[in-house]
């Protein structure tokens, strides 16, 4: 656990994110995530409240459980239309000096050569402030839009996803030495071919010789993050996540998770205190608490349930349009997102969650807990979290855009500040070193040892 908070902002090059039908409040500009300017204000903002990186989800194919249609998803603006967020990284970071930019890309629909190639890039032209959010995808749509058929079975992707890792750990970190480009004119020289190494990886998914097509970035492998819940995911985010982002709607429910966590990052032969854990959180502020208040009632009036059900149907792959609003959630094992499922089944076990008390909790970032309050109440709150659950920073996820960054920004951050709770500035060079440290991945990661 970290003295110091680690923020996040969580966000995605789409028109509606987590908490649907808030791009109907007047003043939202959700509608500007096509506008490069946008972007750059947003990456100015973050950095200049000394948030360590700008997280990106992303999300393949539409949301079509709900109904078993596609049109509340498409009419309700539910992460869709949507961009690619790895296009952002050039402009954001042009802006800035010291933000990092976490970029999720699923390991079943890309190839690891690609993807350790274009990362690699990223890395390079950020000047080392690169983060990779691992993920596997669980949308039907998403597999059939791609030519795949029927998606991939939930632990055969984690399988899948293993062995990614493990090509890519070998491209970034065994294939060049450090000193492997020489630029040495007068022989004729660029780089020492006796400094550069095939990897000849055989593996159940991947056949691939190399070397990696690029020299070595500045932090060689980008931060790596997860955000497994089910036991299979816990267990791939144990081996290979520096940062886990935690979904659990309850104090409770999230430091139940990081100690298990920790037993299984041990397990696996890593020190626990080289993982840093990122609940997802929700912060609706202002001057005063009266004022937050009346800010976060005029958001709930706003909230689309059907959007919510729509997001949630594709998110545990049931269709919640079958079920009657007063009708308990129960638990179903699922090829999709089991840690959503779970929040309101298995890690609540005193609570019974009805299809419309989910709705109305989800409806402001999904699982996660939301804090309303005057910067005080907020602060307090997000300490307590750091000492009573084991925290070491936190997901901001966005209500209005920008405003929920402006806010915590303006009223949040100098009371943090005031504390000793955020950063006065960037002491690294890179996004690794400012979020732990140290230039390279720890000792015991399955990328030293590649």
């Amino acid at each position: 656990m970290s003295d110091r908070l680690h923020f996040n902002l969580f966000t995605m090059n789409s028109v509606e994110h987590v908490s649907p039908g808030t791009w109907t409040i007047p003043g939202d500009q959700s509608h500007r995530y096509t506008d490069r300017e946008y972007w750059t204000d947003v990456a100015r903002t973050a950095e200049s409240a000394g948030f360590d990186a700008i997280f990106f989800a992303d999300v393949r194919g539409i949301y079509d459980v709900y109904d078993d249609d596609r049109d509340p998803a498409i009419q309700r603006g539910i992460q869709t239309p949507s961009n690619a967020p790895q296009a952002l990284v050039p402009a954001m970071a042009e802006v800035t000096d010291d933000i990092g930019f976490a970029i999720t890309r699923s390991t079943s629909y890309v190839h690891p050569y690609q993807l350790a190639r274009e990362l690699s890039t990223l890395d390079h032209v950020s000047d080392g402030r690169i983060a990779f959010n691992v993920v596997t995808s669980y949308l039907e749509s998403a597999a059939e839009n791609l030519g795949l058929g029927d998606r991939m079975e939930h632990d055969e992707r984690y399988d899948r996803a293993d062995e990614f890792m493990d090509v890519c750990y070998r491209l970034w970190e065994d294939s060049w030495d450090d000193d492997a480009v020489v630029r040495d004119a007068e022989a004729g020289t660029y780089t020492d071919p006796d400094k550069v190494r095939a990897i000849d990886y055989e593996g159940e998914y991947f056949s691939i010789p190399g070397p990696h097509g690029c020299e070595p970035s500045p932090q060689r492998t980008p931060v790596i993050y997860q955000a497994g819940s089910s036991d299979r995911g816990r267990e791939f985010a144990a081996k290979n996540a520096e940062g886990v982002f935690v979904s659990q709607p309850t104090k409770e429910a999230t430091h139940d998770y990081i100690e298990d966590m920790r037993d299984r990052v041990s397990e696996h032969g890593r020190d626990p205190d080289s993982l840093k854990f990122f609940p997802g959180i929700v912060v609706v502020t202002a001057e005063t608490d009266e004022i937050a208040q009346e800010k976060y009632e005029t958001y709930t009036d706003h909230i689309s349930v059907e959007g919510t059900l729509s997001l949630l149907s594709g998110f545990i792959d049931m269709d919640l349009s079958e079920l009657e609003p007063d009708q308990a959630v129960e638990h179903i094992e699922t090829d999709a997102i089991r840690g959503t499922i779970n929040a309101f089944t298995k890690n609540d076990p005193d609570r019974e969650w009805t299809v419309e008390e989910v709705a109305q909790f989800a409806g402001l970032g999904t699982t996660s807990p939301v804090i309303v309050g005057g910067p005080e109440t907020v602060v307090d709150e997000l300490e307590a979290w750091r000492d009573e659950v084991g925290v070491d920073g936190f997901n901001l996820k966005e209500v209005t855009r920008p405003g929920t960054l402006r806010d915590f920004a303006e009223y949040v951050v100098p009371v943090l500040r005031e504390r000793g709770l955020i950063r006065e500035g960037y002491e690294g060079d890179t996004l690794r070193e400012n979020m732990f440290g140290r230039t390279g991945l720890p000792a015991g990661h399955p990328g030293v040892d590649s």
